[in-house]
């Protein structure tokens, strides 16, 4: 019926023989989804290279007394003064049974950055640490690079390069583990994932959940594979040796690179270097993420670079994450709410049962990284509402870079290639 000035009028509604209303067929869509994402997560659960567990640990090493190669650390630092104190101690008193030299390239800082890291080296009784201003960023750099470049070049004649970042804390004894597994397992790239500040309710619910994500892309079993394509490292330490680093170019091969880590493990595996990647809990950055907004920033800095500045990548990324991450406990929370409606129908039980067989697969994988991070495994059932999140800044990160403003760090704005 609809109404009018002069009344009611009843108006008969046809159903269209292109366009049945059938709810039940909606439901078996619904069905048909659900259960693909499902076995998508049985895919990701058994056959793609595990990346959920967490045992890829530093590889066994000798321990055996006697020099190790000459090393030298390179900290690209950009405004990080409130955070060296918590961290270049650690690389400057570590006891290495070998020459080993520390250098901070000051990259454009504005604060104190190259006063408070030579205070720092004063009394230490460690290694020498070096402060180098970096030379103006030549067009054509991502900033981090070239300071890393200018790093290398300072360098001299190290046998192998630890890059790091400044707010990267090391346990007592980590450069020495690191540098021997590199030589016992003759590794051209040893990376290790650093284990991030977690400590506030918005870190709590949003970090592990980057680093599984980041797994989830670069399963670190296929990194550490030879003859697989998968190639990644993570920036907050990486050993290289240096010979393998000149061989493959340098670092001017990835100077525009603005996920410089795993442009770093791409290059070296592309020119046949040996490399490895996992994760740790002696390698701690210092970063704190208080606030939703502090997270946000750091994913929606570099997701649409990651994506290769693609409009229609992002799209699909979203979309993806939307199937994926979200379909699954939709489908079982409306299969659950269909039960008593319709009788408990064999459609709704359906809906129902692939949804939660998704969701609980989904939550198997993400409780592993949970107890690495000293958090309860029953988060896990949180990861969809932290994927919504994630695809929220992904398409933030989209709308940056259209305004002109993305991959703002720091008072520097990254402009796509």
């Amino acid at each position: 019926m609809v109404r009018c000035a002069t009344g009611i009028v009843p108006v008969q509604v046809r159903r269209s023989a292109a366009h049945p209303l059938t709810p039940e067929a909606d439901i078996i869509t619904a069905c048909v989804l659900a259960s693909a994402a499902a076995l998508a997560w049985l895919y990701l659960l058994t056959l793609h290279g595990g990346y959920w567990r967490t045992g890829q640990r530093l590889p066994p090493h000798s321990a055996a007394d006697g020099p190790l190669p000459r090393v030298t650390v390179v900290i690209p630092a950009r405004n990080e003064a409130e955070v060296l104190p918590d961290c270049l101690p650690s690389l400057l008193s570590q006891e290495y049974p070998g020459a080993f030299s520390v250098i901070l390239v000051d990259d454009d800082s504005t604060d104190r950055t190259a006063t408070v890291a030579a205070e720092l080296a004063v009394g230490t009784g460690g290694a020498e640490l070096t402060v180098v201003t970096a030379r103006p960023t030549p067009a054509g750099w991502a900033g981090k690079v070239w300071a890393m470049s200018e790093g290398v070049v300072a360098a001299g004649d190290a046998d192998y390069l630890l890059f790091t970042d400044a707010d990267i804390a090391y346990a007592p004894g980590t450069l020495a583990s690191l540098v021997r597994a590199a030589v016992s397992g003759r590794y051209d790239l040893v990376s290790q994932m650093a284990l991030l500040a977690s400590d506030s309710p918005a870190a709590r619910l949003l970090i592990p959940s980057f680093v599984y994500f980041f797994a989830q892309l670069y399963p670190f079993r296929r990194v550490n594979r030879q003859r697989s394509r998968t190639a990644a490292a993570a920036g907050g330490c990486m050993l290289a040796r240096a010979r393998a680093l000149a061989g493959a170019g340098g670092l001017a091969q990835i100077r525009a690179a603005r996920i410089d880590d795993v442009a770093f493990g791409r290059l070296l595996k592309r020119a046949g270097a040996r490399c490895w990647l996992g994760l740790s809990t002696d390698v701690v950055s210092v970063r704190r993420y208080d606030r939703l907004a502090d997270v946000w920033d750091m994913v929606a800095r570099s997701a649409y670079t990651q994506l290769g500045y693609s409009l229609t990548g992002t799209v699909g990324c979203v979309l993806g994450l939307a199937w994926l991450y979200l379909l699954p406990p939709g489908a079982a929370i409306a299969g659950l709410a269909l039960l008593p409606a319709g009788g408990g129908t064999a459609t709704a039980g359906w809906l129902a049962a692939a949804g939660l067989a998704g969701w609980l697969v989904m939550a198997v994988t993400y409780a592993p990284l949970l107890r690495l991070y000293r958090l309860s495994p029953v988060r896990a059932v949180s990861l969809p509402l932290v994927a919504g999140l994630y695809a929220a800044m992904t398409a933030d990160s989209a709308r940056r870079h259209l305004a002109g403003h993305g991959g703002a760090w720091k008072g520097r704005v990254i402009a796509a290639n």
